[in-house]
């Protein structure tokens, strides 16, 4: 109707409508600014007028708030003559609408935009089945449009994943799927991974897919593949970040080919082959498992000795020749040479003559006298006879006596006479036993009463007929050393430092107990070692044999025309120093003296210890013990302290001090990967029961001290050592510990069910303070026949360090491979002093104090030697001392008093450039008589 009317009134209709249109764009104001309280709605259509419906360039968009910050939601349309937006259904009031009205140039188009601003405090007001939505609704000449409705929704991110990705270790080449299913948010988020904080790119890498729903697949592990791997999720509002997966890619070990079979291990007689292989192919990494089955492997071997030739006894005389002569013969057939073996020395055949003479007669052989003298020649025959019998006689009397003295050499109770006669010389205590003397007794030993056990290792410590052997005939020999614990020599003063028990033992015959019964009660308990040496000016060094312990006293520490008893004692018994909360025993404790003596120069005191070094998972200190027996701090390791220095090494730690007493080294671990370095041995011996083999493992902190217990307990055991110790990390994370026994051979060896495995709690291990700590497996022969015992020993911390502990060894002594404890270093000589104490010569020492010590433009040079040296921190100690630099080179004595490596120092000295000769070619002409002597003996 109402375009019948427009077409048909023309501009007298157009006319007409125009104020009813203004009245509709007045109502929809008016409706608009009283709100839609009254219910009224503006109408969806007006009377149509020439022109064409409202078309949209810019339709509103889906929006989200962040935080509090309103949107903003615009609409364009033309030819548009009013644009309103309506929002969850109902209009929005106009003053909240900003309008822009523009003409087309191209079209002559009037073109309207419109813009309203929506607040979070209206989308959280609004409580709709749907989300918060807004529409433009625009009008013409011939009605109206309506937009797109554009979605209105706040934006977050909840801070936790709904999956963590979780680490992994898995063998090279597996694959890996690593889950991630990030936090809830709106809008979604988007995932993106990154390993070691670098973000992953799988389009340039094909091995690495991470579109399949969040997740991250590598289809072919590689060594490269290990990390860290972590998964982003980030919207417009935030960036999450999950847990970091730790993925471990492992590789198993494997066996490379055995090697060629050894020669025999023997000339000649039965011995041992032996080929080996190495876990190397490839070699387990990333804790990958150690290859199974055995790295060495031993077959028996026999060659053939050479037999020399022996002669046979001589025949009997032959018959008297006419030319009265007799002959007679041996053969080399007692045995007769073989395999290469020699012949028989002497002659084969002896002649003589036969009648002691009288056969000649006026110098005529017996053949030409006449037959009237036959009367003569039958006393000759005579006396021949008398003389052959007296010649047997002879013969036999010698052969029994010689068989009686050899018969008296294996008797079964023989001693040596001078063991009965109470020889004063033996008897007297000052005499220190031959340690070097061993004890041969019959086998195999039982030792089933304490008491006889102690009567073998006391006594045959402190017997004094210490070079009495005592031979007893049996199937095999068990050889005991008498060697134990080392008491190293050095005069006892009175006053210096406490001394032990006195020891008194009776001379004891072999079948009588009762002298030892009265004085076992005084036997004392060794609970340490101790060595002592006199020193004065000249200085020196005092060493603890096989202990790493040792003691420097520089030149000119004590005063001249003074000397000084020193000693040394590492505390073998329960540690008087005990923990406190978390803090660890590191070391032995030391103590060093008397006390009372004064050293104008520092002196260097060098402690092992058992922590693997790391200033991020140790905190070490020094501590020392009062008068009262309490113990304080000395300081931290990583402290700076003018009083004294500490210099912490990988095995040892040397401190500089100026007052002599009892020290130790004490470690609070920081965190769970804070390290214990053990010491783990496997040591056997025969039971009381001749089928039964006794293992013991034991896992000791890795201290020289602490492992020459351990041997010293074992050889008062009878123990042997079966393989070479390894070290074992035992890290601080309170996990356990494992000790095992595998691979014993099915049917020669068995050992009980159930004890093939036992497990150490964590704080038994970790507190240990030194005491050895061992676990015993008792293994039992099917038969007698069995001699050789292949296993190993598993030593593992859960969580944590393996080792393997192969054994191959023969359970019979005379065909066992001895395995050599310690290396024999500097064990003859505990005490040195002067000159030859020293690795640098004193007059290069004094040359290169006197060029350091002086200071330059540059600073003080001492300053560069430290550092050269590797003596980075806490140099105000050094700045002190009245010589820096000799400070320093005391310290470097004492970290290479084994090596003695002049060449580095030479080096740093050159790189300093105060000097331009090394240190080992110094002319002798340059040293005094002493340093020339000194470097002689050193190779210099």
């Amino acid at each position: 109707m109402g375009r019948a009317a427009t077409a048909g009134g023309g501009a007298g209709g157009a006319r007409r409508w125009l104020p009813w249109l203004g009245l509709c764009f007045w109502a929809a104001g008016a409706a608009a600014a009283r709100g839609t309280d009254n219910g009224e709605t503006l109408p969806e259509s007006i009377p149509s007028a020439p022109g064409t419906l409202p078309h949209f360039i810019e339709e509103p968009d889906d929006a989200y708030i962040i935080k509090s910050n309103p949107i903003a939601l615009r609409c364009k349309a033309r030819p548009a003559m009013q644009i309103f937006f309506k929002c969850n259904g109902e209009w929005v009031h106009q003053n909240e609408h900003v309008s822009e009205e523009s003409l087309d140039e191209s079209s002559g188009l009037k073109v309207r935009e419109v813009f309203i601003n929506v607040t979070r405090q209206q989308v959280e007001d609004f409580h709709g089945p749907e989300d918060y939505w807004c529409q433009c609704v625009a009008w013409s000449h011939l009605g109206t449009s309506k937009s797109r409705k554009a979605s209105v929704r706040i934006a977050y991110l909840r801070k936790n994943f709904e999956q963590d990705p979780q680490g992994r270790e898995v063998p090279i080449e597996g694959m890996i799927v690593l889950h991630c299913r990030p936090p809830e948010g709106v809008p979604a988020a988007e995932v993106e991974w990154l390993k070691n904080e670098e973000p992953i790119d799988s389009e340039q890498d094909e091995n690495i897919d991470t579109r399949a729903d969040h997740n991250l697949i590598i289809r072919q592990a590689r060594l490269s593949d290990s990390g860290n791997y972590t998964c982003m999720a980030a919207n417009i509002v935030a960036k999450r970040r999950s847990l970091s997966a730790t993925v471990v890619v492992y590789v198993n070990g494997g066996w490379s080919s055995w090697t060629e079979w050894s020669a025999c291990n023997v000339r000649c007689g039965r011995g041992w082959q032996k080929r080996s292989r190495t876990c190397t192919n490839p070699a387990p990494l990333n804790g990958g498992a150690f290859c199974e089955g055995m790295s060495v492997q031993k077959i028996t071997c026999t060659s053939l000795c050479p037999v020399d030739g022996s002669w046979e006894v001589w025949s009997e005389w032959s018959v008297c020749s006419p030319e009265c002569e007799h002959l007679r013969i041996r053969e080399c057939t007692a045995p007769p040479p073989r395999n290469g073996g020699k012949f028989c020395e002497g002659l084969s055949q002896e002649s003589e003559n036969c009648t002691d003479g009288l056969c000649i007669l006026d110098k005529k052989p017996l053949h030409e006298i006449k037959p009237q003298s036959i009367e003569n020649a039958s006393d000759i025959a005579l006396y021949s006879g008398l003389g052959a019998a007296v010649v047997a006689v002879a013969v036999l009397v010698i052969g029994v006596t010689l068989y009686r003295r050899s018969q008296s050499d294996y008797g079964v109770d023989v001693i040596d006479s001078s063991a009965l006669t109470g020889n004063s010389l033996l008897l007297n205590s000052s005499m220190q036993p031959d340690l070097t003397v061993s004890r041969t007794y019959s086998g195999p030993i039982c030792l089933q009463d304490p008491l006889d056990k102690e009567l073998m290792t006391e006594s045959s410590l402190f017997n004094p007929l210490s070079d009495i052997k005592v031979k007893v005939q049996s199937s095999f020999m068990v050889s005991l050393g008498v060697s134990e614990r080392a008491e190293y020599p050095g005069k006892n003063h009175s006053g210096t430092f406490p001394h032990g028990h006195n020891r008194t033992f009776s001379t004891m015959h072999p079948r009588n107990k009762t002298p030892y019964l009265q004085n076992l009660s005084s036997l004392p308990t060794r609970t340490e070692l101790r060595t002592t040496g006199v020193f004065g000016h000249l200085g020196g060094r005092l060493v603890m044999p096989n202990t790493g312990v040792s003691l420097l006293i520089p030149h000119g520490a004590i005063p001249e025309e003074n000397s000084w008893e020193i000693y040394m004692s590492i505390n073998q018994g329960e540690p008087s120093l005990q923990s406190d909360g978390s803090e660890v025993l590191l070391s032995p404790e030391v103590t060093c003296g008397p006390p009372d003596m004064m050293v104008t120069t520092p002196f260097a005191l060098t402690i092992p210890h058992c922590a693997d070094v790391s200033s991020e998972h140790w905190n070490i200190h020094l501590k020392k013990r009062t008068q009262q027996g309490t113990w304080e701090e000395v300081m931290s390791v990583e402290d700076e302290s003018t009083s004294c220095y500490c210099l912490l090494d990988p095995f040892a730690c040397h401190v500089l001090l100026d007052s002599f007493g009892t020290y130790a080294l004490t470690g609070e671990p920081i965190t769970d990967c804070a390290v214990k370095q053990l010491k783990v041995a496997v040591f056997g011996c025969m039971s009381c029961n001749s089928l039964d083999y006794n293992l013991r493992v034991y896992c000791v902190d890795n201290t020289p001290c602490a492992f020459q217990e351990v041997v010293s307990d074992e050889r008062h055991q009878g123990g042997q050592l079966l393989e070479e110790p390894k070290l074992l990390h035992f890290k601080g994370n309170t996990f356990s510990l494992q000790i095992s026994v595998l691979d014993i051979p099915p049917f020669l060896w068995r050992i009980k069910p159930f004890t093939a495995c036992q497990e150490v709690p964590f704080s038994r291990v970790w507190c240990s303070n030194r005491q050895p700590l061992h676990c015993a497996f008792s293994l039992e022969r099917y038969t007698p026949t069995t001699t050789q015992l292949s296993c190993k020993i598993c030593i593992r911390q859960l969580k944590g360090h393996e080792q393997i502990l192969q054994v191959q060894t023969s359970i019979l002594e005379s065909e066992r491979e001895t395995i050599t404890f310690f290396a024999q270093e500097d064990s003859t000589f505990p005490a040195q002093t002067g000159p030859r104490a020293f690795k640098i010569p004193y007059s290069i020492r004094q040359r290169i104090c006197a060029t350091f010590d002086t200071p330059n433009a540059k600073g003080k040079d001492w300053q560069m030697l430290a550092q050269k040296n590797s003596i980075n921190r806490n140099l105000s100690y050094f700045a002190t001392q009245s010589s820096p630099s000799a400070v320093i080179l005391n310290l470097w004595e004492a970290r290479h008093q084994h090596d003695g490596d002049l060449d580095s120092l030479a080096c740093a000295l050159e790189e300093i450039g105060r000097t331009h000769t090394k240190l080992a070619n110094i002319t002798e002409s340059q040293l005094d008589e002493t340093d020339f002597n000194y470097s002689r003996q050193n190779g210099l």
